[in-house]
């Protein structure tokens, strides 16, 4: 378990130079993993994002939290909050960790969020959003990403209800470039079981058949994102055909970390017949969901990047109120949440 003992915050340069070596050399063949579960629809999750979005130069900050919170304060704001996620049949919260938050003080503190969920017997996506949105969908610096990484693996490493997703939304790396990187990542972090890994796709995590087909990944979960604005307008059946596509073989293994569409503009996301193109998507990918038996993270319970002058992301599916601790949800679009559940199997 060596690899995953937290690191000093300033390591020499021979282990930065090792470190930044293990990203780019091939690995054999990752041995022992047993093939990952049948369905995926055991999550039943939503995004818990800052406001403004997760790429950032600086500590990740969630909506509803304050960094002068401690960590009981924020377990406390994020137990209100869960209590509201768990009315609608949310059983995971997926959030983002970068390496100017982890092994931070405001990291002992945002561990609040993580153990109130965990405790609850919510699931956990800890998931690695590059450090800011330059970076072009690369990680710039190898060695705190390690490090950062061997920190969250060493401390929840044994919880079992603690998931790991390396990198979301990998575009700055070509197919074979970012299935190298993953696939080093494994190797040195394996404390992180495959089984409670989950590898996203190609590009904007959009594509899954090259991760699906590489043996490497074949214990593994795999992180599938699908948005309407990705792509041109598509009836509802091209969006069904498109999205079971990108999947490849692996829907069986597949969560859908991130889908969404506007919840505050009163669309009726039950409309069938509906020629509005966001109800269309939303509908088609919470079919295949179904169809597939896959689990899936909403994007975003809160937080995200605020639409014009609202103040908040309208696509985000709850509305936040409350001060302190006494923090409320309230679900904006009451046919988005029920075709969100009818995704999830509910």
């Amino acid at each position: 378990m060596t690899n995953d003992k937290p690191r000093r915050r300033s390591p020499g340069r021979v282990l930065i130079g090792a470190l930044a070596a293990l990203a780019l050399i091939p690995v054999a063949v990752i041995s022992g993993a047993s093939p990952a579960g049948a369905a995926t629809n055991q999550f039943r999750g939503m995004n818990w994002a800052v406001l403004g979005d997760n790429f950032s130069t600086g500590p990740l900050v969630l909506s509803g939290l304050s960094q002068s919170d401690s960590n009981a304060t924020v377990r406390a704001k994020a137990n209100a909050l869960y209590d509201d996620m768990a009315a609608i049949g949310v059983n995971t919260v997926r959030l983002p960790i970068n390496t100017h938050t982890v092994g931070t003080t405001w990291w002992n503190a945002y561990r609040g969020a993580i153990d109130a969920a965990t405790a609850r017997g919510f699931k956990v996506i800890l998931a690695y959003w590059e450090d800011g949105a330059a970076s072009g969908g690369r990680i710039t610096n190898i060695a705190a990403w390690n490090t950062m990484w061997s920190n969250v693996t060493y401390t929840y490493g044994s919880n079992t209800n603690v998931y790991f997703e390396p990198m979301n939304e990998p575009h700055g790396y070509s197919s074979s470039e970012w299935r190298t990187v993953a696939a080093n990542w494994m190797s040195y972090h394996y404390s992180a079981v495959p089984a409670r890994t989950l590898i996203g796709g190609t590009g904007y995590s959009q594509d899954l058949r090259d991760i699906c087909n590489d043996s490497r990944f074949s214990g593994t979960l795999l992180s599938f994102h699908h948005y309407a604005f990705f792509y041109s307008a598509m009836t509802y059946d091209a969006f069904r055909s498109h999205i079971q596509t990108r999947l490849g073989n692996c829907a069986s293994r597949a969560v859908v970390t991130e889908f969404g569409a506007p919840m505050s503009t009163g669309l009726n996301y039950a409309n069938a017949s509906s020629t509005d193109n966001f109800v269309r998507h939303i509908r088609a990918v919470t079919q295949v969901m179904r169809d597939n038996q896959m689990g899936g993270t909403y994007w975003p319970a809160l937080g995200g990047k605020p639409t014009g002058s609202s103040g908040y992301d309208y696509y985000s599916m709850f509305a936040l109120s409350g001060s302190g601790t006494n923090l409320n949800l309230t679900v904006r679009n009451a046919s988005g949440r029920d075709r969100i559940r009818y995704g999830w199997g509910l």
